[in-house]
């Protein structure tokens, strides 16, 4: 498997604050296993650099462990030998050093630091004015605890609030650059490792060694013994402290419950109970909030839905978390049956719709219409729903889509019904130009592609011969 895939934007960021006169202090934070060590050792590679792992010991055994690694790093038996009871004197004799080209100083899990001692953040800024602002060095403090890392280094309140000089939230790697990982797989293999694997290196890299999507599952993700079973615990008690309200809501959500009344209505509690929650998971990049892309005032709309963002987590959500007990005693086969039964029409088919969306910038930087469109999501109101709608406010341009990921072409029915809803979207109706576009990973009838042929407002995107 191909190792370092897309970043290209995250690495130009470093190497502009690389070049930067004078310091650079950068702050590089995002979910557990989204690849941030994997981009700054590829950075760092030819760079005169100390990378630093802080750990969840105490101030006083990682200040022991930066010493040695700095020590290391200057090459200087007098630091190495000395009783060092602060900070200020390591950065120090890292400065005073001579050095050949720039230093680059990594704090990887740099909240650690400030969880073992919460005034680190205010000695570090301390050092950072005194010691390392006015030199010529390179600062990247770097997190997987994101709620703990913006409030260390980004939030208003923080020491170090205004003195970066860049910030990178790592993101999932997009499904576009799927085919660099697994060169050879059709594009709905492809899809079906995505819907799982949601984007994170660590898992794609599991995945890649494990053959097809079912066997993959099976030898990651029900191996009781392995970290994917149960990642989800251990991503969620990092970041929250009521681990089980977190999981109830987003299981809920899972089952199907979007809107915010029915997952009250589920968990029997009060809409009101549940605002903190959803917006601590929004913040974590758990889950979105989405509302229909013709909605004037998303912030009041009242058709707001929650939908879960990571596709690990929705599938384990809906699949493993519900069958625990059968896992535990051993009878992973019958979760595996109910996978196999439910994970394309459960799962794939709504993972397919956020490929098609991310398909759609495509297609919009490509001029594929004479106009862009500048607003693109779904559309839904009291009794129609469609996959896709963008919007040119400008040119009064509206496109319509449906998602299909079935197992047999899809015929003129498709079209008809999603024009007949067409008719119910109020944005502009009265003079607006309506475009349309289908997906589909198992190609078009012949019924559909000649009647396409006539017209040059119907684009069709076959999947299937990608």
């Amino acid at each position: 498997m191909k190792q370092f895939v897309d970043r290209q934007q995250e690495m130009e960021t470093l190497q502009s604050e690389y070049e930067r006169n004078g310091s650079a202090l950068v702050v590089l934070y995002g979910r557990r296993r989204v690849g941030k060590t994997t981009l700054i050792s590829e950075f760092i590679r030819d760079k005169n650099a100390l990378f630093f792992l802080a750990s969840e010991e105490s101030e006083a055994q990682n200040r022991a462990a930066f010493k040695e690694k700095a020590a290391e790093f200057i090459d200087s038996d007098l630091l190495r030998n000395a009783d060092v009871k602060s900070w200020d004197v390591i950065f120090k004799s890292i400065m005073d050093a001579k050095h050949d080209s720039k230093p680059v100083i990594v704090l990887d899990e740099f909240q650690y630091l400030g969880k073992a001692e919460p005034a680190f953040p205010s000695i570090f800024q301390r050092i950072w004015e005194e010691i390392l602002k006015k030199q010529s060095v390179m600062v990247i403090l770097c997190g997987s605890l994101i709620s703990m890392m913006e409030s260390q280094t980004l939030a208003y309140g923080s020491p170090l609030y205004g003195r970066r000089t860049a910030q990178i939230r790592l993101k999932q790697i997009p499904f576009a650059y799927y085919h660099e990982f697994f060169p050879g797989k059709t594009r709905r293999e492809l899809i079906e490792l995505y819907s799982v694997t949601g984007g994170v290196p660590k898992y794609i890299e599991l995945f890649s060694e494990s053959g097809d999507i079912y066997r993959a599952i099976q030898k990651c993700v029900l191996n009781r013994s392995g970290y994917l079973y149960d990642e989800p615990h251990f991503l969620l008690q990092q970041e929250v402290s009521e681990v089980g309200s977190y999981f109830s809501i987003i299981k809920a959500i899972a089952a199907g419950n979007h809107k915010l009344s029915s997952i009250a209505s589920v968990l029997e509690v009060k809409s009101t109970n549940l605002t903190k929650y959803l917006k601590t998971l929004m913040d974590l990049d758990i889950l979105e909030r989405r509302v229909p892309v013709t909605e004037e005032n998303p912030e009041k709309s009242k058709r707001g839905l929650y939908k879960i963002k990571d596709n690990y987590l929705r599938f384990w959500f809906a699949f493993i978390y519900p069958n625990m007990s059968f896992i535990e005693s051993g009878h992973s086969g019958i979760v595996m049956d109910k996978i196999r039964k439910g994970l394309t029409t459960s799962h794939i088919g709504f993972v397919y719709e956020d490929i098609c969306e991310e398909r759609m910038w495509e297609l919009n930087v490509n001029n594929t219409w004479p106009f862009q469109f500048s607003k693109l999501g779904g559309y839904w109101d009291a009794k129609n729903e469609i996959d896709i709608a963008a919007l040119d406010p400008e040119g009064k341009n509206l496109i319509l889509g449906e998602c299909k990921y079935w197992k047999e072409p899809v015929g003129l029915n498709v079209l008809h019904a999603l024009e007949a809803k067409a008719g119910d979207v109020a944005w502009e109706r009265d003079r607006r130009k309506v475009w349309y576009v289908l997906f589909s990973i198992s190609g078009f009838s012949d019924e559909l592609r000649n009647h396409a042929a006539t017209r040059d407002d119907l684009l069709l995107i076959d999947d299937g011969g990608r």
